[in-house]
């Protein structure tokens, strides 16, 4: 439980961080809100750190998963913890047994990080592309 209020605080605080050292920035610099073109670069951008957020996240269950002795392979603890938290679980990788309810904490957790993800990623464009600009832009 401890690991979850962690990554979820971690999560919010790399939002905020990112919204407002990358978008409020980016769209500044770029003016986002003038061309569909600069507002996809935004986007990207938010994309791709929001993913290595998702990675640090999933890091940091895998680095628990060694230190309790529930995995002992760094890239398999990985692998597992990834796929917990997409809830993706194709992969063939189980915990010790004394520790696979672990694993279902932290698809709970994914479950709220990419919660919290999905709309942080829907606020981008709301405030990158201001309403002026979506209606001059469909007028076009």
């Amino acid at each position: 439980m401890p690991l979850i209020v962690l990554t979820v605080l971690a999560h919010g605080f790399g939002l905020i961080e990112i919204r407002e050292h990358v978008v409020l920035r980016l769209t500044s610099l770029l003016g986002a809100g003038r061309s569909r073109g600069s507002l996809a670069l935004v986007v990207a951008s938010t994309v791709l750190l929001l993913t290595g957020l998702h990675a640090l996240e999933g890091g940091a269950w895998a680095l628990a998963y060694i230190v309790l002795g529930a995995s002992s392979d760094p890239r398999v603890a990985m692998l597992y913890s990834l796929s917990a938290m997409t809830s993706y679980g194709h992969a063939n990788i189980y915990l010790e047994p004394d520790w696979q309810l672990m694993g279902a904490l932290e698809a709970l957790n994914g479950m709220m990080l990419f919660g919290l993800t999905t709309a942080f990623l829907f606020s981008v464009p709301q405030g990158a592309w201001p309403s002026h600009a979506r209606e001059e832009s469909l007028k076009r």
